[in-house]
């Protein structure tokens, strides 16, 4: 018997078809049959197959808070090795991603994560959905590159439960976006790889790039990162936004929240080692951008 596999699945109740579609794709997969949660973030959950577990919270407790819960409720199923976080409006295409999924934390034990490649119905990978550095194009930034990297993408990716059990869950405080960053830090940290898989596919509608929770891109910096590479961090972002030219209302919403998280503390701080810094940098991402 292999790793057990675990899916968590977070849903404001208002994608259905997507969500019955995944679960399809899910049901489909070759091999010993994962446990499977899905969170209603407070809203009503349409009629779930049997086989899927559901739990509604009374309240929208975010992506971070959400994806806890559902790892809480998988502890309590039991005989779950491996979680798998999935959009509810995205699709796996393949029927053995759950069998490479096992192949690969099998193979490397001290693998803690690995993304999945994101793309349309097309076969499309957006550049920012590529978790390393690049200039566009699909062979030039990688896409279809495999590869240690220091990033993973929220909507697909799989989680070594004893990593979880090591550097603690998403950070609630979050609520969205961006704490997958705060995660990455922390698991590279404690000595665990994160490995992107372009054959690990993830079809997912294609969306349209958005800037929201501005907040978010200074927390991980006070949080994890040396006292030296706080400022940069979000200075380098802050001129990545500018230089994008954004609509103006989009770059006021935008400052107001970069402005209210260096206002607002995150604890808990505990920076990185220099020597994390340093294999980041090895890997061409260091954390300065």
């Amino acid at each position: 018997m292999g790793l057990g596999l675990g899916v968590v699945v977070l849903t404001m109740g208002d994608r259905p078809r997507e969500l019955g579609a995944l679960l399809d794709s899910v049901a489909a997969q070759e091999g010993e049959a994962a446990r499977v949660v899905v969170i209603g973030q407070g809203a009503r959950l349409p009629p779930l197959p049997p086989w899927a577990d559901a739990v509604e919270p009374p309240k929208n407790l975010g992506i971070p808070g959400g994806r806890s819960l559902g790892v809480r409720r998988l502890r309590e199923l039991g005989g779950v090795d491996v979680v798998l976080n999935l959009d509810d409006d995205g699709l796996l295409p393949r029927t053995d991603t759950f069998r490479l999924v096992r192949e690969a934390f099998e193979r490397e034990q001290r693998l803690g994560v690995v993304g999945f490649r994101v793309a349309d119905a097309t076969g499309h990978t957006r550049r920012r959905h590529v978790p390393r550095p690049g200039r566009s194009g699909v062979l030039r930034s990688g896409v279809l590159r495999s590869g240690e990297v220091t990033a993973f993408l929220g909507g697909g990716h799989a989680i070594r439960m004893s990593a979880i059990d090591r550097v603690g869950g998403f950070p609630a405080r979050f609520f969205y976006a961006h704490e997958e960053t705060d995660f990455a830090w922390r698991v590279l940290d404690a000595g665990w790889s994160i490995r992107y898989r372009a054959d690990l596919l993830l079809q997912h509608p294609r969306t349209d790039p958005a800037r929201p929770a501005a907040h978010n891109r200074v927390r991980p910096a006070e949080r994890r990162l040396p006292a030296a590479l706080v400022p940069p961090y979000p200075a380098s972002w802050s001129l990545h936004t500018l230089t994008r030219r954004p609509p103006a209302a989009g770059l006021r919403a935008w400052w107001s929240g970069f402005l209210e998280g260096v206002r607002t503390p995150s604890p808990p701080r505990l920076p990185m080692r220099w020597a994390t810094v340093w294999r980041m940098t090895r890997l061409g991402h260091p954390p300065v951008f």
